[in-house]
């Protein structure tokens, strides 16, 4: 067995173990960790399959995390209130009809930024998407139907048909599940024939597009993909702290979802969970000791991009991953 093989089962292994032995010993806290975990690695996924294998540095994906965040508060609230949405349509608390809501919402975002977004590249492309996502984010504080700058409770946690989603570790099951068929996707991409295309796309665009292959399609299909697995993240992350925030939209989102990609290793499956892992794991650690915890997980960073460029999971694989 390949050595990534092993450090990836291990690491796919690590959240659950973790939430049975809690649910075991009654510490729910730590379900809430690891479902925390789960979601940014989700959410961490959904940019890997523009940044890790596209090449595409986003900071707009904040926009999308917020967007579905948005997406389940808002129904929520217009369940909760028996008030009806645009052209009479009704709230709901059903989650799966809420993710498909949220991925929907943005994915229709993501098709237009990107499409102006994709005529440029470099630092063009990187503050073009950084503009788009600080647009949604002023649009929402400047939105007092749905809490302006204060963001918006969710008066209980949506529902799942059969499950209490009320309890942690029902809902870390969900989340968990989600993120597997997600890794499962980015996976099947990865080996595929869009995901050859799309690598092409990344290091020559000139001669994908000499055999009558469009660059710019291709990177657009994949903008638009990872856009809307962000926004399901985003819809979770909602559900698990019962509140929808516009910090959810900010730029610092976008920069800690790039960081952790680059913390668990760009364009690898298992990066995203690695480096969601490393970085909620600093957060508990050290953020009850000081509030500058950042500044050392500042250091580990420039550590990895230094020392370990193919990020947590190549450093313990001992194999880079070059690109």
């Amino acid at each position: 067995m390949r050595r990534e093989t092993t450090v990836n089962i291990v690491l796919l292994l690590l959240l659950p173990v973790v939430a049975f032995a809690a649910l075991f010993l009654g510490e729910a806290f730590y379900i809430t960790l690891a479902t925390r975990i789960a979601i940014l690695a989700l959410a961490a996924v959904g940019l890997n399959i523009a940044l890790g294998l596209g090449g595409l540095v986003s900071f707009g994906h904040a926009a999308f995390f917020g967007l579905g965040g948005y997406a389940a508060g808002v129904l929520a609230t217009h369940a909760f209130n028996m008030e009806p949405l645009v052209f009479g349509l009704p709230g709901t608390t059903l989650m799966p009809v809420i993710w498909l809501a949220a991925i929907a919402l943005a994915g229709l975002v993501a098709l237009p930024i990107g499409a102006i977004s994709l005529r440029t590249s470099g630092v063009y492309f990187i503050m073009i998407t950084l503009a788009f996502a600080q647009m949604v984010y002023y649009f929402a504080i400047s939105w007092p139907a749905y809490g302006g700058e204060d963001g918006l409770s969710l008066f209980v946690r949506n529902n799942f048909p059969g499950l209490n989603t009320a309890k942690p570790f029902p809902y870390f099951a969900i989340v968990y599940a989600l993120l597997l068929a997600a890794l499962a996707l980015f996976h099947r991409l990865q080996g595929s024939r869009f995901g050859t295309a799309l690598e092409a796309a990344r290091q020559n665009p000139v001669r994908l597009a000499a055999i009558g292959i469009s660059p710019f399609e291709i990177r657009l299909v994949a903008f638009v993909l990872s856009a809307m697995i962000t926004g399901l993240a985003g819809a979770l992350f909602a559900d698990l702290n019962r509140f929808v925030s516009p910090s959810m939209l900010s730029w610092h989102m976008s920069g800690e979802l790039i960081v952790l990609i680059i913390l668990g290793g760009k364009g690898r499956l298992l990066g995203p969970l690695a480096g969601a892992t490393l970085y909620v794991a600093f957060e508990y650690a050290l953020g009850g000791l000081t509030e500058r915890w950042q500044f050392f997980l500042g250091l580990v960073l420039l550590a990895v991009v230094f020392f370990a460029r193919g990020g947590l999971i190549g450093l313990l694989a001992g194999k880079p991953r070059h690109g």
